[in-house]
């Protein structure tokens, strides 16, 4: 990959791991860019176990969504009890995702950044890993979209992560760096450009599964049943693939 294709930031991730790999028991907290095209969590349930990594049937993925929620409208601390989820064990990671706009001001930016700092205590006392999820910039026609949001983004995750010692999963890299490949390419849903569509989840899905797993999705071959074809799940596999590979400097 071209290092000069991914956006600029102040800050780069300093933590590229989790601490506990293969993780069994994921928590996934977040709003819609989540709940999209059949949820996120079985997307990434369903290419962990195409490739073999875990059973399905020893995969216990749970999804926490809130329709246009911040990361703070979550009653995290009722989350993270494995029994109100029906969970025999607790949670070995949490990935937290926050509003689409939290970077775009101040008051959020700040929102967010505390926050998480505050989750990931309570999901580190509980015996779980947090993690956050880098959302994608908006697209048009979305009235808050600017070119440069995805950098704004970028620095806020990454310096948030780097904060609390959490893993920043960069999907909102990974739809810029496929957009600038395949600028045809439709990641967002045409009528608001923010929520993603099919293909971006997908992207989203195998970006999730490298960055968690350290594993390539490339080849995998989950595909949503046939509605995923063959060319564009390799495109964003390779995408996905060699975005994590980039942002965490792995071999």
């Amino acid at each position: 990959m071209d290092p000069n294709a991914l956006p600029v930031s102040s800050v780069t991730p300093e933590i590229g791991q989790l601490s506990a790999p293969a993780p069994s028991r994921i928590l996934f907290v977040g709003n819609s860019y989540f709940y999209y095209n059949d949820s996120l969590h079985n997307h990434v349930q369903r290419m962990v176990a195409e490739a073999g990594l875990i059973e399905r049937r020893d995969l216990t993925y749970k999804s926490a969504t809130i329709g246009g929620a911040m990361l703070s409208d979550h009653p995290i601390d009722h989350l993270l009890d494995p029994d109100n989820l029906r969970v025999s064990e607790p949670f070995q990671t949490v990935i937290m995702q926050g509003i689409s706009s939290a970077a775009l001001t101040p008051e959020r930016r700040a929102n967010f950044a505390s926050t998480a700092a505050d989750y990931a205590q309570r999901v580190r006392a509980a015996g779980g890993e947090p993690v956050l999820y880098m959302t994608p910039a908006y697209v048009p026609p979305h009235a808050q979209y600017r070119p440069d949001m995805i950098s704004e983004i970028a620095s806020l995750y990454i310096a948030t992560g780097n904060e609390i010692d959490a893993l920043v999963i960069p999907v909102g890299l990974a739809f810029e760096e496929a957009y600038r490949r395949r600028p045809d390419i439709v990641l967002h849903k045409a009528f608001d450009g923010s929520h993603p569509s099919l293909l971006g989840t997908y992207l989203a899905a195998a970006t999730v599964f490298a960055s968690i797993y350290e594993s390539s999705p490339v080849g995998n071959g989950y595909d949503y049943f046939g509605a995923v074809s063959e060319a564009d799940a390799l495109f964003l596999q390779s995408v996905a693939d060699e975005t994590v590979r980039e942002f965490y400097g792995r071999d």
